[in-house]
């Protein structure tokens, strides 16, 4: 019964600790997606489906698929006629949007 008591316990513990991290990681993505389409303006010259995005400036993120710290530093440094957006995004709208690019190109 003691064993069974733990158990139950400890599986309580991890699908509330999980779903903790699950709702953070969607709260990134959302705020992501946010600042692609609006703050940033990357819609207007990046394709991504999932942004609904279809533009020919800059490269079609889903077929480059860039991993984060790639988009990390292009959108920190710029990269050819990309604007650097340190000072114009947060570093928090910044790691967001990294974070999103990278998830939705990779659907």
């Amino acid at each position: 019964m003691k064993k069974l008591f733990l158990n139950f316990f400890s599986t309580l513990f991890f699908l509330i600790f999980a779903s903790n991290i699950q709702t953070s990681a969607d709260e990134l993505f959302i705020k992501g997606k946010e600042v692609f389409l609006e703050a940033g303006n990357c819609a207007a010259c990046h394709s991504l489906s999932d942004a609904g995005s279809i533009a020919e400036i800059g490269p079609n993120l889903n077929q480059i698929r860039p991993q984060v710290q790639t988009i990390l530093m292009a959108v920190k440094n710029g990269i050819g006629v990309m604007p650097a957006m340190e000072g114009i995004l947060s570093d928090e709208e910044i790691e967001a949007v990294a974070h999103y690019v990278s998830i939705s190109a990779e659907k």
